[in-house]
């Protein structure tokens, strides 16, 4: 009777081993075949993706299931209900996942455009400040604080737009709008410079280098 109860308790865990696998397999094989089936790589290479993936899972659950039917049919029909719905459960749970996994990647694509957007924001107000701090350009410039100006009132906007959103601080911003606002600004404020006649390349710093 020992032997007996130990050969079953054996039989049990190999078939909660082979249960694990199996559901594992389905599950992360019809995932990432729905994640092929979704990417932008073109219809063909999303179909050959797919297809590759369904054949490894399948590689692994048959062979399994196979294996568990001849030890005892009843475990090959339970190994083949499981991964069935292990494979129903991916299709349900693809579009959630993937949709977690784009806007992760979306975030950290955005704080590296903020971080570097956040650079020229600085580089852009010393550049502005220069015009309202520094009495050589305030007197040969005085366009550039003038809002009577259309360009420096523009300017200013832009200013007020970029620092609401984020601004340049240390910390990185999460804003998408930010990056595109600090172009705005750069652009606003090579516009105010043109028409307040300034000479970019009279002027120090990498920012006029290629206003």
């Amino acid at each position: 009777m020992t032997s007996l109860s130990e050969s079953g308790a054996l039989a049990v865990w190999q078939f909660l081993a082979l249960a694990v696998v199996v559901a594992g397999a389905a599950f992360v094989s019809v995932y990432f075949a729905r994640k092929h089936l979704a990417a932008e790589d073109g219809r063909s290479e999303g179909a050959d993706g797919a297809f590759w993936d369904v054949f490894a899972g399948l590689a692994v659950v048959v062979p399994a299931i196979v294996l568990a039917s001849f030890t005892w049919p009843w475990a090959g029909l339970a190994l083949g209900v499981l991964a069935a719905g292990s494979a129903l459960a991916a299709v349900a749970a693809a579009p959630r996942l993937l949709r977690r996994q784009e806007a992760r990647r979306a975030s950290r694509e955005t704080r590296l455009m903020n971080a570097a957007a956040a650079a020229r924001h600085r580089d852009a107000l010393a550049r502005w400040q220069r015009y309202e701090l520094d009495p050589r350009f305030s007197i040969d410039y005085p366009a550039m604080s003038d809002t009577r100006q259309p360009e420096t009132a523009a300017l200013i906007r832009a200013i007020k737009a970029a620092e609401r959103l984020g601004g340049p601080t240390e910390r990185p911003c999460s804003d998408a709008a930010y990056a595109p606002a600090v172009d705005r600004l750069e652009r606003a404020l090579a516009a105010a410079e043109r028409a307040a006649g300034v000479n970019p390349a009279a002027l120090p710093g990498p920012g006029h280098a290629h206003s």
